[in-house]
């Protein structure tokens, strides 16, 4: 899969690109970013990719003309792929969108800043628009990276676990059971005996049943639209869920 990324600071990408599971996935040929600058495509002496709103008001307003001419230059006019606005207007990111993305060959990530971009950018170049949540960041460099670090994990052979992705929290639509690992005795805390049972069929009822109740006591909401089974819904009740 392919992200190219548009951008006013593309140093801030290697870093973060260059380690852990992004890493080994570019290194297995599974991901590909490109990062552009923004600024590559002025034709002033200034590099100037903003100026003053219409209108009056303070903060300045990204330019369309550079945007424009640097996503065409990397994917043609029209642009070859879809092209996302990292935006606090935008739909909020979830596993399922995640998901969605995943099944794309390539994207195109525009990263925001200062108080916006022209609308002219909205209305007739990006086909997307995606916010991290109900908050506001300094650019889209980090809902960027948030993005491409989601999407990543969802690709077949990313992770070192085939079946890791799918036991994550929202990837079921719960909340992702507790887990534990060596000592089995900490501080005089033991782990759970079920774990050491070595039976794995109540292993996996017992994690389901965590699943439950942890997204019951943490987020209620999900549960209005997770797959639950009917052994799933008579847990639930035990615990006080009030279902309707």
């Amino acid at each position: 899969m392919r992200f190219d990324v548009f951008t006013l600071f593309p140093e801030i990408f290697p870093p973060y690109l260059d380690e852990s599971i992004l890493k080994r996935a570019r290194q297995q040929n599974l991901l590909e970013v490109h990062v552009h600058n923004i600024r590559d495509h002025t034709t002033d002496k200034h590099h100037t990719t903003d100026d003053t709103p219409y209108g009056g008001g303070g903060g300045m307003v990204m330019k369309p003309e550079p945007i424009f001419a640097a996503v065409e230059a990397i994917l043609g006019a029209p642009p070859a792929c879809p092209v996302i606005l990292l935006t606090p207007q935008g739909r909020p990111f979830t596993q399922r969108i995640a998901a969605e993305l995943a099944a794309q060959p390539r994207l195109a990530l525009l990263c925001g800043r200062y108080e916006g971009i022209d609308e002219r950018v909205r209305q007739h170049l990006i086909t997307d628009q995606v916010s991290l949540g109900d908050f506001v960041l300094t650019g889209g460099e980090l809902p960027a990276l948030a993005v491409i670090d989601a999407v990543t994990r969802l690709l077949p052979g990313a992770l070192g676990d085939p079946t890791g992705a799918a036991d994550d929290s929202h990837a079921s639509g719960l909340l992702e059971y507790p887990h534990y690992t060596r000592p089995p005795e900490f501080r005089g805390w033991p782990i759970p005996d079920i774990l050491l049972s070595g039976n794995h069929a109540e292993i996996d009822r017992w994690r389901r049943q965590q699943s439950l109740e942890r997204t019951l006591r943490q987020r209620p909401d999900l549960l209005a639209t997770a797959p639950l089974t009917a052994e799933d819904r008579a847990y639930l009740h035990t615990l006080g869920w009030p279902e309707d």
